[in-house]
């Protein structure tokens, strides 16, 4: 099989698998890395959101052969730095977001995204940015998952 070699919350790994596999197996399979969950599969729930170079990505739909030795991979496990927790997660702390907590790491990864594209543009969140953000909670807490992330991006 061909190896493929990349980065991964700031480690370099290589694996050795057909490049068809998804990078969600890659991750939660080969690597332990259990943070991305598998929800449906085919990018629509958007639980296994991660980001690669750091843009949000569902690993599920990113086939293992696409990564590069460069590329950088990082999960809700590499999310904070060596001094606790990231703002993000500390708002989601905050506003007691989690009930089930299942998608989580999902929403997590997609509101930093989502901050940090709109900070790029100089501006403030909006409602239709919030809107805008695909990931789905079975457990309904989508009004505190908004005021965590407008917290969290006022401290990133």
């Amino acid at each position: 099989m061909p190896e493929y070699t990349f980065r991964v919350n700031g480690e370099q790994v290589t694996v050795d698998v057909p490049g068809d596999v998804r990078l969600l197996w890659v991750l939660r399979d080969v690597l332990g890395v259990t943070g991305p969950k598998y929800g449906c599969g085919i990018n629509v729930c958007k639980a296994c959101t991660s980001h690669v170079n750091g843009k949000a990505v569902s690993p599920c739909s990113v086939p293992v052969s696409e990564l590069r030795p460069g590329d950088e991979v990082t999960t809700i496990e590499g999310l904070a730095g060596d001094d606790g927790l990231h703002p993000m997660q500390q708002a989601w702390i905050d506003h007691d977001v989690s009930q089930c907590g299942y998608c989580q790491p999902g929403q997590i990864m997609a509101a930093v995204d989502l901050v940090r594209r709109v900070a790029a543009e100089g501006r403030a969140i909006t409602d239709d940015d919030l809107d805008g953000i695909r990931n789905i909670c079975r457990c309904g807490t989508y009004p505190r998952i908004r005021q965590a992330i407008r917290a969290g991006a006022e401290r990133m």
